[in-house]
C-alpha cells in the first residue's frame, strides 16, 4: 500500500497490467454484474441536467428504463448508481453492429452534445475508489471478464495506473498523478533489483 495525501493506494495498480480489449470482451463490464455503475453525489445533478441531451444516444430500452427508474437509483447500501435494463446492462449502454457495448453518455460527449465524459467510476475502471471517513481507498478490481484486458496489458507492458492515467488525473489531479508516477518508478526499480 502507498499513501498520497488522504488516499491509500493498492500496489496492484502498479504491479498489474491492463489494457481494455473491447474486441474480445465486447464491453461486458457494462452488462455483467448485479448493479449499475457507482455514481458520485455531484454526478446525480449532472445526469439530471444533461438527461435530454443524452436520451437521443440511448436505446429504446434504455430510455424506457430511465423513464421507469429515473436517471439513477439508490443501492441497498445507500449508494447511488446507474439503473439497469432488466437486471442486465446499464441503462446508458448501447450496442453497436458488432454487438459491442458502448456508453451512450460517452457517445453524447464525443458528438459534442455534452461536456461531461461519463461517470468517473466507469472512466477509472478497473480501478475502484471507496471513500471512508479518514481516507479514500484506490484499488484494482480484478474481474474474470477482463482476462483479455490483462493479457493485452501484459503483452503491451502497460500497468493499470498508466492505462487509466486520464481518469486518475480527472479524479485526483495532475499533482497527485505525478506523485503516483514517482512512487511507481521507485517501486518498480526496487522490484527489478530483487
Amino acid at each position: 500500500m502507498f499513501q498520497i495525501d488522504n488516499t491509500i493506494i493498492s500496489e496492484s495498480i502498479i504491479s498489474e497490467e491492463f489494457v481494455c480489449n473491447i474486441s474480445k470482451c465486447k464491453g461486458e463490464c457494462c452488462v455483467a454484474g448485479s448493479a449499475g455503475a457507482p455514481l458520485e453525489k455531484e454526478e446525480i445533478k449532472i445526469l439530471d441536467d444533461l438527461n435530454t441531451k443524452i436520451l437521443p444516444f440511448l436505446s429504446e430500452k434504455g430510455r424506457e428504463s430511465l423513464k421507469k427508474q429515473g436517471n439513477y437509483v439508490k443501492s441497498d447500501e445507500g449508494d447511488w448508481e446507474t439503473p439497469l435494463i432488466d437486471d442486465k446492462e446499464c441503462a446508458y449502454t448501447v450496442f453497436d453492429k458488432k454487438g459491442q457495448a458502448q456508453c451512450g453518455i460517452e457517445m453524447a460527449y464525443r458528438s459534442g452534445s455534452i461536456h461531461w465524459y461519463k461517470p468517473i467510476s466507469c472512466h477509472l475502471y478497473p480501478i475502484r475508489v471507496q471513500n471512508y471517513k479518514e481516507f479514500t481507498a484506490v484499488n484494482y478490481h480484478q474481474w474474470s471478464i477482463c482476462d483479455s484486458a490483462c493479457s493485452l496489458g501484459s503483452e503491451l507492458k502497460v500497468p493499470v495506473y498508466k492505462f487509466v492515467k486520464d481518469a486518475l488525473i480527472r479524479k485526483f489531479g495532475k499533482s497527485w498523478y505525478k506523485k503516483l508516477s514517482l512512487i511507481a518508478k521507485k517501486w518498480l526499480k526496487s522490484r527489478s533489483q530483487q
